[in-house]
């Protein structure tokens, strides 16, 4: 009798007559009774050549959830059954985000657990968690493994992706290492922190050994004389970085569409951060690439590499938008996030690439009060016909009030005077009320979901600690 090891192996079973095959949970063959050529060995599992992590920023369950609905609203339906495009993976985890001084994270340490294989303190990047923050000694003291360095080292490609300014905290996690997030550009560090031996998180960037950085943020590379923040007026940080590359450095879509393509490129699109998909309205934003269009380019120029290729993709403006209290913001985010990964499923080798898509922490951010099916999900709440009430109308609160689908638990929305609560507004512009007055939303510390799909996504299982994706990433490329 030959016993299956594997789900491989149960599967060539399934060719032997009835009764010949046994699983791991029967009991093994008796001494003797079948030779070690008969046995079924379980092939070695697939190694990826090409590996993508998506990273939405902000993104916990609940916006997943809105935001499903939304893009099936958008289509004109009700809008629950959809799936987003990476909610069809069937590799799904859930990963714990609490930094080691933290409960409720923030996304330099979670980013750099993810990019380094070890959790350490909130709002510091690539260093350990025996550092003090803002303490350039300690930052130099307490280094940890970044996973942008080790794959140049091992000769693959790197693409960094954000719509988020790309010294940010998320896409800083992938070159940079520092002892304060915030030390975008020279004038951030504090005076008595300079001449220290730490280099600002731009620096470090044009210093770095990468392919592709494309993302919002010029003003951290160059003085006031370009439209910049550094403290010479004159600086000019990415003609330092072409003459050593021969890289191209762009500043629009089209100048990123023209670049050549067996050349770093360099594109930095928005002074900051780059435009919220909900406030594009052809002049806004017109000149800069979209999530999806960039992550198009950034597939397109890494896969020439033979070696293959790490990639990695945030849309950061999820987050923004939930600290700003406007749900209908994160929402169009998370969509185009969405996009871009569907454009990244159907135009990668599921064979050789594997696809992740999490988030480095979730947000205070509510869907509630029994709405009907296929209620506006940026709407007032109108219950269930015939279940709690008969009327067509929104459903009034305790005050006589209508309230909306979505909300926070804290944030710039909340009334002081509840007695006063207006009608609140509704829609992708409109800002959710709130129950704790806060200039900006906060995080939440619940576990975020993580989808995975190609070689080495079966790793993606049960409750793993969010360090974990830089081991499941190592081990997909064979690493270990």
């Amino acid at each position: 009798m030959i016993r299956a090891r594997s789900l491989t192996a149960l599967l060539a079973c399934a060719a032997l007559p009835l009764g010949a095959c046994t699983t791991d949970a029967g009991a093994p063959p008796a001494v003797g009774s079948v030779s070690a050529a008969q046995e079924v060995i379980t092939a070695e599992p697939t190694r990826a050549k090409n590996v993508i992590l998506f990273i939405g920023d902000g993104m916990g369950i609940s916006t997943i959830t809105a935001a499903r609905i939304y893009a099936g609203q958008k289509r004109g339906e009700t809008g629950e059954e959809n799936l987003l495009s990476f909610e069809k993976f069937e590799n799904v985890a859930l990963v714990k985000t609490y930094n080691t001084d933290a409960q409720v994270p923030d996304s330099a340490g979670t980013a750099t657990a993810m990019h380094s294989g070890q959790k350490t303190k909130i709002g510091v990047l690539g260093v350990g968690p025996g550092v003090s923050r803002g303490d350039c000694a300690s930052g130099l003291a307490n280094p940890l493994p970044l996973l942008g360095e080790e794959v140049k080292q091992r000769g693959l490609a790197l693409g960094i992706v954000s719509t988020a300014r790309i010294t940010h905290a998320t896409p800083a996690s992938v070159y940079s290492r520092s002892p304060d997030r915030g030390w975008e550009a020279d004038n951030a560090i504090p005076a008595d922190e300079r001449g220290k031996g730490c280099k600002d998180i731009a620096t470090q960037l044009i210093e770095a050994d990468w392919d592709l950085a494309l993302g919002g943020g010029l003003g951290p590379f160059f003085g006031s004389e370009k439209g910049g923040w550094r403290e010479d007026a004159g600086a000019d940080l990415t003609a330092a970085w072409s003459a050593r590359t021969g890289g191209t450095y762009v500043t629009d879509k089209e100048a990123l569409a023209a670049a050549p393509m067996d050349k770093p490129v360099l594109g930095l699109f928005s002074t900051s951060h780059m435009t919220y998909e909900a406030e594009k309205d052809g002049t806004k934003g017109a000149s800069e690439p979209t999530l999806t269009d960039m992550t198009a380019q950034a597939i397109a120029r890494l896969r020439n590499d033979p070696e293959g290729y790490y990639l990695m993709v945030e849309s950061g403006r999820i987050d923004h938008g939930h600290h700003a209290g406007k749900a209908g913001f994160a929402l169009e985010e998370t969509v185009e996030f969405a996009r871009a990964i569907e454009y990244a499923i159907d135009n990668t080798d599921p064979a050789e690439t594997l696809i992740m898509v999490t988030a480095d922490h979730s947000h205070v951010f509510t869907i509630a009060g029994y709405p009907r099916r296929g209620n506006d999900i940026l709407g007032l709440v109108v219950p269930p016909a015939g279940e709690i009430s008969n009327s067509e109308e929104p459903r009034p609160a305790t005050d006589g009030k209508p309230y909306t689908t979505l909300g926070y638990a804290n944030g710039p929305g909340a009334i002081a005077n509840l007695a006063e609560r207006p009608v609140p507004e509704t829609g992708v512009n409109a800002q959710q009320q709130s129950a704790i007055p806060l200039r900006s939303e906060t995080h939440a510390g619940e576990d975020v979901a993580l989808y995975a799909s190609g070689p080495g996504a079966q790793k993606a299982r049960g409750v793993i600690e969010q360090n974990v994706i830089y081991d499941i990433i190592r081990s997909a490329f064979g690493w270990e």
